[in-house]
């Protein structure tokens, strides 16, 4: 395998473990009429993944710094494994928490390992590719999750197995490879010990970690909406019933989002960031008119433009933070930034569904929308005033 084919089969088995971790998204309102549960259970299903990477990321965050790139990617392909095989044998609810919770281990160690072995496994010459195929890698494998789960629930039989199957095919694949791929952390002897890493936000960062924590709130907000009410939303408020259209909704917002993160680069920190959630709030207003009015086509677009405001803003905020951090607490600083993410991942998302006990879907969408656009212009404005450190 040449150099370059490194980085990318690296890149490969990345997008192989994201993707399962959205797969379950387009089957939630089938797994709805088989067990029998409230909007509100759906959320709480999904918020129990971001449980699960905030508590890798607080425990293990850094663990593949010692174990090595490899034995960090073979223990996040097996969580993905176990996690499929939850759903291939779901019967109620117990499995299906057990599944999110395992899913998010896995993402919560890919999100580090993963990202590190792609960049240190490609060349030098290639480095910022390697640093852009590791962010499509990501966002794109999230993606596709549920384009695959979609698609083949809509048109192939045995919906809510053959997309597991179909991933834990993938994931065999994946492991061969990582197999074979070189280890990129030289062993010390004697072996430091593991110790989880905590979180550490140092006093003078926290001008910076503020505002830059409350975008990547805000925009992870709105994915955590897409990858859990979404599909309920597409079906029940605006008539289609399509599962691999709402695929491809999904899709478009993480699609969107990788583009925003590549856009970052050319745009600037200083710029993207205030920017960034200027374009997210766009987005929010898109998709609360889709549900006025009822228009997939409107919550296309916005989709695509909050996934493009989100990647903009995220990629910006962590630039800042990581430049700001002092070198000896950048890992908590960042697990740190990484926490306030998933939190706004699965909170917001929980309130969603407790209010469609109260205002039905499309009240409960509309009241989350006004929400994060007060949150989204407030940091963006505030941001304009008062730029963020470039380095």
């Amino acid at each position: 395998m040449t150099a370059r084919g490194r980085y990318l089969a690296a890149a490969g088995v990345f997008a192989v473990g994201m993707a399962g971790t959205t797969l379950p998204t387009p089957l939630y309102g089938l797994y709805r009429e088989r067990i029998g549960f409230s909007e509100l259970m759906v959320t709480v299903v999904f918020a129990v993944y971001a449980l699960g990477v905030i508590a890798t990321l607080l425990v293990a965050g850094d663990f593949s710094d010692v174990l090595g790139r490899r034995p960090a990617l073979l223990a996040a392909l097996g969580f993905s494994l176990m996690s499929a095989v939850c759903f291939l044998c779901e019967d109620g609810l117990p499995l299906l928490f057990a599944g999110r919770l395992l899913s998010g281990f896995a993402a919560g160690l890919f999100s580090g390992a993963a990202t590190a072995a792609v960049l240190e496994l490609a060349p030098a010459a290639r480095r910022g590719r390697a640093g852009f195929a590791a962010t499509a890698a990501n966002m794109g494998g999230l993606g596709c999750g549920p384009l695959l789960a979609g698609t083949l629930a809509q048109y192939a039989p045995w919906p809510l197995r053959l997309p597991f199957l179909a991933h834990i095919a993938l994931l065999v694949a994946a492991l061969a490879v990582t197999c074979v791929l070189p280890e990129t952390v030289a062993r010390r002897t004697p072996r430091p010990l593991l110790r989880p890493q905590g979180m550490v936000v140092p006093e003078e960062v926290r001008g910076v970690f503020a505002p830059a924590g409350l975008a990547a709130f805000a925009g992870f907000s709105l994915m955590g909406l897409f990858t859990a009410v979404a599909p309920s939303f597409v079906a029940q408020t605006l008539g289609v019933r399509n599962l691999a259209v709402t695929g491809v909704v999904v899709f478009s917002v993480f699609c969107a989002s990788t583009a925003g993160q590549f856009l970052m680069g050319r745009v600037g920190v200083r710029r993207a960031l205030p920017g960034g959630c200027l374009v997210l709030t766009g987005g929010l207003v898109l998709v609360g008119a889709s549900l006025l009015l009822e228009s997939l086509p409107v919550l296309m677009v916005g989709a695509v433009v909050g996934g493009l405001g989100q990647g903009l803003a995220f990629r910006a905020a962590l630039t800042s933070v990581s430049a700001v951090a002092p070198g000896e607490h950048r890992g908590a600083t960042i697990s740190a930034f990484f926490v306030v993410a998933y939190v706004g991942i699965s909170l917001p998302v929980v309130g969603v569904g407790a209010l469609t006990l109260v205002l039905g879907l499309r009240g409960a969408g509309l009241v989350f929308a006004g929400c994060v656009m007060v949150l989204s212009t407030g940091v963006g404005v505030f941001l304009l005033r008062r730029p963020p450190p470039t380095g």
